[in-house]
């Protein structure tokens, strides 16, 4: 399996003066995917849980509703110069009456900056939801969201060893931590930790609470829209179309969690001042 983390030469500035010495970086690598041996999408990812990521990115693509409907999923040849497998290529075979989507029309690139480059329209990525968040029971304290980021923070372990890695965590309604997953994408964080979801069979997330170390932005409200997670919490600004994506779905919309301040956006009857 791919690395996480390489080590390059930098050369260090302070006040003190300048020093050459190693650094670690956040290894970043293209994932394609493909249905059926034809290629889908290629995604800049920080390798690890690629199996998850894949079942989050269907699942957010509407593609895959529940684990189920992958048959198989498997690494393709695919080496270095050095004849080493790559694990760069995955292949996934839906099951027997799952729809196929047309993969010509649904080809795209997507960076580790933006899960969304490539598509035709705004409309394009629009994913019809199955899951009603309005049913949803959860209810949160205040004190409890403002103890969630630290808490992800501290299992960050490539973080700490490179600062250049977004993370994605699932907490209960009491502040418990579920899952969380890093990549030097946003949208390939959450799509890990959805993925690692879907696979133990706890979507929809309907009492769960989705916290981003970034922005949040419209693919992220709708990649927990659609795994039916009913509040995301974000450590920075989200964007005008994610608060009205969050409105329109009934999602609870946090952004600036940091420290015991936060912005409520969108659904504040989950939420309980403490």
């Amino acid at each position: 399996m791919g690395r996480v983390t390489a080590r390059r030469s930098v050369l260090r500035v302070t006040e003190s003066g300048a020093v050459r010495r190693p650094d670690s970086l956040a290894v970043e690598e293209p994932l394609e995917i493909r249905l059926g041996g034809r290629s889908l999408a290629v995604t800049m990812r920080t390798p690890g849980h690629d199996v998850d990521l894949v079942h989050g990115f269907l699942l957010g693509e509407g593609i895959i509703a529940t684990a189920q409907d992958v048959s198989v999923i498997r690494y393709c040849d695919g080496a270095d110069a050095d004849g080493a497998n790559t694990y760069n290529v995955l292949d996934v075979a839906l099951a027997p009456g799952t729809p196929e989507p047309v993969v010509a029309e649904r080809n795209f690139l997507t960076t580790s900056a933006c899960g969304v480059c490539g598509k035709a329209s705004l409309e394009s990525v629009r994913v019809r939801a199955s899951y009603d968040l309005t049913a949803s029971p959860l209810t949160v304290t205040t004190a409890v969201l403002a103890s969630m980021p630290p808490t992800m923070r501290a299992r960050q372990q490539v973080f700490e060893r490179t600062g250049g890695l977004h993370a994605a965590g699932l907490f209960t309604a009491d502040g418990a931590l579920l899952a969380v997953r890093e990549d030097v994408g946003r949208h390939n964080a959450v799509d890990k930790v959805l993925g690692w979801a879907l696979t133990a069979g706890t979507v929809p997330l309907s009492e769960a609470v989705l916290v981003v170390s970034g922005r949040a932005s419209f693919e992220l409200v709708q990649k927990a829209v659609v795994a039916g997670v009913p509040m995301l919490a974000a450590v920075s600004a989200p964007s005008s179309l994610a608060v009205d994506l969050a409105a329109e779905s009934d999602l609870t919309l946090v952004g600036f969690l940091r420290g015991e301040t936060m912005n409520i956006y969108t659904g504040e009857q989950r939420i309980k001042l403490s």
